[in-house]
């Protein structure tokens, strides 16, 4: 198996977790330290299931530095089954067809390349549920 392909399809390598609050049972993601509800610590891990819905959307047509050659692109807010709001690229989806309240699930895609050697960085985005596609 290729290392890019073995990326992909390894879900959580690049960890979409986040922490759940022993205090209070508040889903946190990114992981902290203290939990913003109660401010207690958060340090318990949280596999988040990779499904949520479209909050909110916009298409980029001028990028921050690195991400120039990727434009145009939709970045989105999306709302997981757990809770919390996670900002990240749309992907497999043509700008015109997204609409809030989209269902989508997380993917691990190629995110960008750095330096000389040409690194390949990869992280999570979000494309139309399969599921709910195949429905339409």
């Amino acid at each position: 198996m290729s290392l890019a392909s073995s990326w992909r399809t390894r879900k959580f390598r690049l960890g979409f977790v986040g922490e759940i609050c022993p205090q209070c049972h508040a889903k946190l993601f990114p992981p902290r330290d203290i939990c913003p509800h109660c401010g207690g610590p958060a340090k318990e891990p949280l596999a988040f299931s990779g499904h949520g819905t479209v909050y909110s959307y916009t298409t980029m047509s001028v990028a921050p530095r690195g991400f120039e050659g990727q434009t145009p692109y939709v970045a989105a807010l999306v709302k997981t089954e757990e809770g919390p709001l996670v900002t990240a690229q749309l992907t497999d989806v043509a700008s015109d067809e997204v609409f809030i309240g989209m269902p989508v699930e997380m993917v691990t895609r190629h995110i960008n390349e750095e330096g000389d050697d040409g690194i390949i960085n990869y992280h999570f985005k979000f494309r139309p549920e399969l599921a709910a596609a195949a429905k339409h």
